[in-house]
């Protein structure tokens, strides 16, 4: 208690000294700034005094813009990656050797061998944006369980006899089947066969590191008996793979597709019925010959995945499709069927599993030569995935078609109602 004066007044607590703050010596920072006075129509002159300047801005880690606009501000978008085409036969093989070497779990992460975008420096990425990589399961193994910010899909361009475990409910893999995964959802794999599977992972790794966003956590290594089951249909599926239909006593769990597997008879179906409705006369599909679909949420209507678009793309045999801009990269994967890819000033010819990437603001279009030898249908299907819903969220979605008089600038978008708070 506070000490009293012999008249009965309180004491006055005496007070400690004020704290004096000491100014922190600036930090010695090598300016990594390297500015070059260079003579040109409607720059400055190049004198004495510009140059001290500029080695100034330099010391003190400033970049004017009018050195840098060319690069930073272009008249049209220049991206940093380059078209290229993985060959499918090649990868597989590689796959198929590291799995005789390399270990699925810690250590191996699941055997995931991701394309590196030649023009990217190394970097595991396909795109600025966008992860693609093939991932290989021997017979009997678990991939461990595991879980990231990250927004991940499967593909299966061949095989099956993989169950991935997402969230404890097993889902099967099977050839032409697209799984989406929203991201910090618990999921695992495993072979329950006697054969080897390899399929590719799509996932916005660049997009997350780019941006400072993503997050990581393991989990178990093994699988519980449950979780080894091979059920035909998954619960998720079971809820919610009815056309048109929702549960009313479900809910998305958080953001992305509360539907784990959208299934190839469905996809298969619907591009061949757009051909045929096409064929008879009432039109349906983008451009004559050319039939795709867009994988969506059954609870919002919208994207699988906040930050991924997924298609299936067909074109039936002689038909090309108009070359197309847009803002933004795409990865695709032909999965039946062949034929020629061209995107900027490259053309491939390309067959069943293999993929390319189209950067962004790249004219891109596609001639299918498919036949009854090289595909099941007679045309020309390609998987593809985009970056496309970060680029509509952000207002930069932008889309041209050769000989159109003007770019398609997208009407103001409209929130969809109802999606779960992250």
């Amino acid at each position: 208690m506070p000490s009293t004066s012999p008249r009965g007044e309180e004491a006055a607590t005496p007070t400690a000294p004020e704290t004096v703050r000491k100014t922190a010596p600036e930090p010695s920072v090598a300016s990594p700034v390297r500015l070059r006075a260079e003579p040109g129509e409607g720059r400055p002159d190049v004198t004495p005094a510009l140059e001290e300047l500029y080695r100034g801005f330099a010391r003190e880690l400033l970049v004017p813009l009018w050195t840098e606009i060319g690069d930073l501000m272009p008249l049209s978008p220049r991206s940093k990656a380059s078209p290229h085409v993985w060959r499918w036969e090649r990868l597989r093989a590689l796959a198929a050797t590291a799995g005789d070497l390399v270990p699925v779990g810690r250590g191996g992460e699941r055997r995931a061998i991701a394309l590196a975008n030649p023009s990217l420096g190394g970097r595991p990425f396909a795109s600025p944006t966008l992860w693609a990589a093939i991932q290989y399961l021997m017979p009997g193994e678990d991939a461990p369980e595991h879980r990231h910010t990250q927004h991940a899909f499967r593909f299966v361009v061949e095989g099956e006899g993989v169950w991935t475990v997402v969230g404890g409910d097993p889902v099967a893999m099977r050839r032409g089947d697209f799984l989406p995964q929203a991201g910090w959802n618990w999921h695992a794999h495993h072979n329950a066969t006697s054969e080897p599977m390899a399929w590719i992972d799509g996932l916005d790794i660049p997009f997350q590191y780019a941006n400072a966003a993503q997050f990581f956590e393991f989990g178990r290594d093994v699988l519980d008996e449950a979780e080894h089951a091979t059920p035909e249909r998954s619960r998720s599926e079971r809820l919610w793979g009815h056309p048109g239909l929702r549960p009313l006593g479900a809910r998305p769990a958080g953001p992305g597709t509360p539907l784990l597997a959208y299934r190839w008879e469905h996809t298969d179906r619907a591009l061949a019925d757009q051909l045929a409705v096409e064929a008879e006369g009432f039109g349906g599909t983008v451009e004559p010959g050319h039939a795709a679909v867009r994988f969506t949420d059954p609870a919002t209507g919208a994207d699988v995945l906040p930050t991924l678009r997924a298609e299936v793309h067909r074109v039936r045999r002689g038909a090309e499709t108009a070359p197309v801009r847009e803002t933004g990269s795409s990865v695709h994967q032909v999965f039946d069927g062949s034929g020629t890819v061209t995107i900027g000033d490259s053309s491939w010819s390309v067959s069943r599993g293999d993929l390319f990437v189209v950067p962004s603001w790249q004219p891109f279009s596609v001639r299918s030569e498919a036949g009854r030898t090289d595909s099941d249908g007679g045309a020309l299907d390609l998987f593809r995935f985009s970056d496309a819903p970060v680029f509509e969220a952000l207002r930069l979605d932008r889309r041209t078609v050769e000989n159109s008089p003007a770019p398609h600038t997208p009407a103001p978008h409209t929130p969809v109602e109802g999606t779960p708070a992250r």
